[in-house]
């Protein structure tokens, strides 16, 4: 693990891979150190947001003291995401795979997937645990505009965009279910830890 400080009350601890840094996560979750005030996962790092006057080398010496083990799936809530499969890149996906685009949409509802973490855009969560067949590259040329709840893949994740904005995953459906919304407790429906689970909501 690397330990870098970050701006006046934050410690960066980074990892080898995404599995290394849920795991550490994880841990922090179940056992903070103390003056540790906040966590935020990312894909190869954990955030240590620290209270005022925490001393960062006694919080890196209790980080380093941790025995994380192996990244398990979320225990979070359970969400539960319809999806109309009717995306754009629907059909390359299954050309990608090699699987016929009905298998697509199977294997994508198959699974549950876990928030790894968030980033991108407010309410943007990165989801994991979905099927190996499923792992796809990023569009060679990413689009200006992406709509509001569209459904995608890129690489290992799977995530549903939350307000129309540029982006480069695969779309291979949409959703009318609000990701953000700044008059609920908390905004983002999905969180680091929540579970997910697709419903195919009907043909295109």
């Amino acid at each position: 693990m690397r330990f870098l400080p970050c701006a006046d009350q934050g410690l960066l601890v980074g990892t080898g891979s995404l599995d290394e840094a849920l795991a550490l996560y994880r841990a922090l979750e179940e056992s903070p150190p103390p003056g540790v005030e906040d966590l935020i996962p990312a894909a190869r790092t954990v955030l240590l947001r620290l209270a005022p006057g925490a001393d960062p080398a006694r919080v890196e010496q209790a980080v380093r003291g941790l025995e994380p083990g192996e990244a398990r799936a979320g225990t979070g809530e359970l969400v539960r995401i319809p999806v109309v499969y009717d995306g754009e890149d629907l059909p390359g996906v299954a050309e990608l795979t090699g699987l016929p685009v009905r298998e697509v949409v199977r294997l994508h509802t198959s699974t549950t997937w876990t928030v790894a973490f968030g980033g991108f855009a407010p309410g943007f969560g990165y989801l994991v645990g979905g099927p190996a067949e499923l792992t796809v590259p990023r569009r060679a040329e990413s689009r200006t505009r992406v709509p509001a709840g569209a459904v995608g893949l890129a690489g290992e994740f799977s995530g549903v965009y939350p307000r129309p904005s540029p982006g480069g995953w695969q779309l291979i459906g949409r959703t009318e279910l609000e990701m953000w919304r700044e008059d609920r407790t908390p905004p983002a429906l999905l969180r680091p830890g929540v579970r997910v689970r697709f419903e195919e909501a009907g043909q295109p």
